[in-house]
This record gives C-alpha cells, structure tokens and sequence, in this order.
C-alpha cells in the first residue's frame, strides 16, 4: 500500500501583507515536488512577522529563527532532503533572481508597518496615524520610483509631520514637492482613528509641510532633477508613526516614556539597519539631533557607514527660520558628503 504523502504548510504574516510571497512558494513547492507531495496549504497568522514552512512537526524554515525569508533554493533542497533525497533538483532552483532592492525595501517597510501597528500608548498619546498602512500606495509609489538602487548617502528623519507624510506617505512629503517633483500622486486612505483636529485630505490637503517644503526644495536646488538626486541619495523616517494628544498636538517619539519608547525604537532600529544594508549606503545624515542618534546606535554593527548630521528645518527652531538652506550646505560641506 502507498504511503500516504506529507502536506506542506506555508503560514504567513496577514498585517505584513505576505499573501503573494506565500502563494508563489506554495506555487514553486507544487511544480517541484507534484510527484512527492500531497499538497501545500496557505496559513494566515495574525501573528507579527510570521513566515513559517512546515509539515506536521518538522519546520523546514521558520523566519523568526533564520533570521529572513528562505531563499527558494535552498527551501527546496531542505525539503527534498526530507520527502525524497535521491530527488535530483536540476535547474528547477538555480536561476532564480533574486529580490530587486525596490522588492527588498517594500517588504522591510511592509514589515515595520505591521509591527509598529501592534504596540501600544497611554495617555496623553490618544491617536495614532500609521501612514504605512492608509497611505501604503503613495509610499510603495516612492519606494518602486526612487528606491531601486544603491544609494551613497541616506537623510533620515525622526517621523512624519502631520501635514507631510501623515498626509502624502513620503518622508518629509510636502504635497507639491511630492507630485511635481518626485512624481508621486495617489489616492490616501484614511487612519482607523481619525483626530478630528488632524484629519487626513491626502493630496487635496490645503495645509503646507515646511519642514518638507524646505527640504525637497534644499535638494531641488542643489541638483538639476529628481533623477540625479535619488541616483545616489534616498530619503527615510527613523518612525513612521504620528503620535498625537487629545489637543491635537503633536507628540515626537523622544517624548514617548521609556516602556514605550524602547520596543518602537527596537522595531525602528531594526528596519533601519535592513534599509542600510540593502542600499549599501555609505553616509547616514541625520536631519537633527534625535534622527543622528538613532543612526549611530541602530548602525552599529556596520562600521563602515560614515554619520552626520544637518539642521533640522522645523520652523519651530529658530534658528531654521533664516537661511536654512545654506546652514545645511555649510554643513555638508563641512562634513565632506558632497565632495
């Protein structure tokens, strides 16, 4: 009598949005192994970060253990080893492309996303946007458009403003450097709990990011297009959340009490050394004190990466509110990022 064949599991991350990862390595699985397996099964899991292969008992790659995804090739040889180790494999697995950098920076994000989603904050945090989530489109736009090589220098940020990011899903996204000079303009959804004093008008907001707005234009000037800026530059938040209070006013993460404050910039420092690691960037500039500390200790273990930092253009510095373009070239220059 036959043996019965083992069934496969693949079990997925539903908040990181793995369901076509999953499905195209159930798919490979099955072309593979037709003969040798009785089927492979797709497992959502409402747990962060899930992505798990299994039979029964024996786990044949486990993220969380590894450490990543599971390059195909080698998930095949496991599993062959295991339901059939005289099975020769050929070339079924051995020229597969790898993930592009764009492919790589869109799952880290995805990945950030659902894991900050799940935290939690006291008062008198009472709202939090995640733009992340409603306004993944616009950001997954940003990331397929500009994200998609290495990069030599990266300008972080401490999290979104309410009238940049929270509304456009770009780092330091001024709606009109958004559309008319990066090139991003989507539809934005809306956060699950809307602050009546900060609503979300995505790019129909009237109100003006200057933060960004002195930012995007600093780069505008500085080069002659969009295509010769990101050639070597990309631009990140550190926290992609917006914490606000009952007021309306806007809360910073450095304000956030230390229970709350050390697993987000766990989760943040994580993300940021995936990104630094997919670019290969060679300089991280800290727009502000707080961003270039965060820098230096997320990216410790690379010890190559070159830190600064330039002026933050918050209109509530005053010393940003005069000049502020020319203190942040004095300072580069002064740092040797443009030579």
């Amino acid at each position: 009598m036959e043996s019965e064949k083992i069934m496969i599991t693949v079990e997925y991350c539903t908040g990181c949005r793995w369901l076509t990862r999953a499905s195209w390595v159930a798919q490979e699985l099955l072309i593979t192994f037709e003969g040798e397996i009785g089927g492979v099964t797709l497992k959502p899991s409402l747990e962060s970060g899930t992505f798990r292969v299994s039979s029964n008992s024996k786990v044949f790659w486990d993220r969380k253990t590894e450490g990543g995804f599971p390059e195909l090739k080698v998930l095949k040889q496991l599993i062959r080893d295991f339901v059939s180790p005289e099975k020769d494999l050929g070339h079924s697995d051995s020229n597969r492309p790898k993930m592009s950098i764009a492919e790589q920076l869109i799952s880290a994000g995805k990945e950030l996303s659902c894991e900050v989603d799940r935290l939690h904050f006291a008062e008198p945090t009472t709202h939090i946007y995640n733009p992340l989530s409603y306004a993944w489109n616009a950001h997954e736009a940003y990331i397929q458009k500009w994200g998609n090589s290495h990069k030599k220098v990266l300008f972080m940020g401490m999290n979104p403003g309410p009238f940049g990011m929270a509304q456009t899903g770009i780092p330091f996204g001024e709606i009109q450097h958004v559309r008319d000079w990066i090139g991003v303009h989507t539809l934005v959804g809306k956060p699950k709990k809307e602050h009546p004093k900060r609503l979300i008008e995505g790019f129909d907001c009237p109100r003006s990011e200057v933060s960004g707005q002195r930012l995007w234009g600093f780069f505008k000037e500085q080069f002659p297009s969009a295509e010769e800026f990101f050639k070597s530059h990309y631009v990140l938040n550190y926290c992609p959340l917006v914490f606000m209070e009952t007021s309306g006013r806007n809360r910073t993460p450095d304000k956030l009490p230390v229970e709350e404050s050390n697993e987000l910039y766990r989760l943040c420092d994580k993300h940021l050394l995936s990104v630094a690691k997919i670019l290969q960037v060679e300089w991280v500039i800290g727009v502000g004190v707080f961003a270039e500390e965060r820098a230096k200790s997320a990216l410790k273990e690379i010890p190559s990466i070159k830190f600064g930092r330039i002026l933050h253009p918050s209109p509530a510095s005053p010393a940003a509110n005069k000049g502020w373009g020319e203190k942040a070239l004095v300072q580069l220059n002064a740092l040797g990022v443009w030579e």
